[in-house]
């Protein structure tokens, strides 16, 4: 009979001990930001921000000019723009975004996207817009007003962005937000993915206005080229 007892202790032993192991192992989700070596800005004119909270500088992450392209690498999540790019009344403002090596420096996919409706930028009181694409088909769009908030469902999916074939190989978006009239759109790879009414995303605790300073944003621990970041009026 003790060994009886014995064996079951044992058994209850392995049976716990797992359980307990799984339920103390970290999210995929929980990664922490790396530093990235030679970090900081040296595109002349631009500046950047980091999330609310945020432990790390901005000299963890890289904002650097190679030909006509932007070239981002994270670090820890931020908004680069450039004052002298500003946007009011009806416009769009378009970029493409190319992924070279899909989650290269992460283990689950990143967003990266277009900026806009920015105002008091480098500030406390910092707000804006974005809209940003995954390499694995999905987006989302989301604020800081100066807290965050968020329009549509993290990592909602549509079929209009690409998607890379597999992790390491390249994946590349055009990514558009628009004002137009009563309306804000962000489209990508030239389909509508979400609209909204002006009134849902300019108000107490989201944008000041939709008139502001355009950028660009990028995830933690991503790595992107930006090209033919534009303006266009109607």
């Amino acid at each position: 009979m003790r060994f009886v007892r014995h064996s079951a202790v044992v058994a209850a032993v392995f049976i716990v001990v797992p359980v307990l192991a799984i339920a103390q192992a970290p999210s995929p989700q929980a990664d922490v930001s790396r530093s990235v070596p030679g970090g900081g800005i040296s595109v002349p004119g631009w500046q950047g921000k980091l999330d609310p909270g945020a432990q790390e500088t901005v000299n963890d992450a890289k904002l650097s000019k190679e030909g006509d392209a932007l070239h981002v690498i994270t670090g820890p999540a931020i908004t680069y723009w450039n004052p002298a790019n500003t946007a009011s009344g009806d416009y769009t403002v378009s970029a493409t975004f190319t992924e070279p090596k899909f989650m290269s420096l992460n283990t689950h996919p990143h967003p990266y996207g277009i900026v806009i409706a920015g105002n008091d930028m480098g500030t406390a009181n910092q707000t804006e817009l974005y809209c940003a694409a995954y390499g694995s088909g999905n987006f989302i769009v989301r604020g800081f007003g100066p807290a965050p908030f968020q329009m549509n469902g993290r990592r909602e999916a549509n079929a209009a962005i690409h998607k890379a074939e597999a992790p390491g190989q390249p994946v590349t978006q055009t990514i558009a937000m628009s004002v137009k009239g009563d309306k804000v759109e962000c489209a990508i790879n030239g389909t509508v993915v979400a609209s909204y009414d002006r009134s849902a995303v300019v108000g107490p605790g989201k944008l000041k206005s939709t008139d502001g300073v355009y950028g660009i944003r990028f995830a933690h621990n991503t790595e992107g080229t930006v090209t033919d970041l534009k303006l266009t009026k109607p």
